[in-house]
């Protein structure tokens, strides 16, 4: 199993050559076709000293501004990917989530650096995650390059988890150092046996992995102070979370993760 087409989102309020970089050398890692991805869009409602209203001009301004935005971004995309590397430039007016999504359709992987609050210029990682139904890569901040020498997979037995486990073998094939690990109050059998057959799968992908029992309630500044402590660049994670109304609502584990700039996160749902 590989990826054989890598999507990397551009932010248009962000400085894209981090980015970019990390995801050319992943394309470059997995012989992928790499798909760079700029997308905005102009809120449908202005401010004026009216209050907030519909204006033609201003919002015809916005959006040249962002083309302007998208034109550069596809320069620097162009510039900073080798000619021998297989590429293209995809770029939408609308949400970048939104357009991330369409992307993702002929995606094996998603790359994109953390998200923001304003959705017609950054995107929402959750909905993300939750909503594509393919693999996330959040590259920790401002980072050029993932090696994934010690790669950490977060385990529970679910749904979620699995998937990031199937989703994340072309890296766990590729790394010095597997480790599967489960948090829990108590190390029962059936944890055990749990992680036992996890190393198993792997074990028939040619991929060895040791297990540990992290001691306490599922939390996520615990596991990635754990990540810290085995040196892992990358942590394997399910993502949990549940549609209300009109927002995501996540569990404690997966809400950290989100957050946790300063490590790279692989994210299933």
């Amino acid at each position: 199993m590989s990826y054989k087409t890598i999507v990397v989102n551009l932010a248009v309020d962000a400085n894209p050559a981090p980015i970019v970089k990390l995801a050319t050398e992943l394309a470059q890692r997995f012989d992928a076709h790499l798909v760079g991805l700029a997308a905005a869009d102009v809120p449908p409602l202005v401010s004026t000293g009216e209050g907030l209203v519909y204006e033609g001009e201003v919002m015809q301004i916005a959006r040249s501004e962002i083309e302007k935005r998208l034109a550069e971004l596809r320069d620097i995309f162009e510039k900073l990917v080798p000619a021998s590397i297989s590429s293209e430039w995809t770029q939408y007016i609308c949400g970048p989530t939104r357009a991330l999504g369409i992307a993702a359709r002929s995606a094996d992987l998603i790359v994109t650096g953390d998200g923001g609050e304003d959705v017609f210029r950054a995107v929402d990682i959750g909905s993300l995650v939750l909503g594509t139904g393919r693999p996330v890569l959040v590259a920790a901040s401002n980072a050029e390059h993932l090696l994934g020498k010690t790669v950490l997979v977060a385990w529970k037995d679910s749904r979620e988890a699995r998937r990031a486990l199937s989703d994340s073998l072309p890296f766990l094939a590729r790394a010095n150092e597997v480790v599967v690990a489960t948090m829990e109050p108590v190390s029962g059998e059936e944890v055990r046996n749990s992680l036992a057959d996890v190393a198993v799968f792997l074990e028939h992908h040619g991929i060895t992995a040791r297990t540990e029992v992290i001691s306490g309630e599922a939390d996520g500044d615990s596991l990635t102070a754990f990540a810290r402590s085995i040196h892992a660049d990358l942590i394997v994670t399910g993502a949990y979370g549940h549609s209300r109304l009109r927002e995501w609502a996540f569990g404690g584990v997966t809400r950290t993760l989100i957050q946790q700039a300063g490590i790279n996160r692989l994210m299933s749902y």
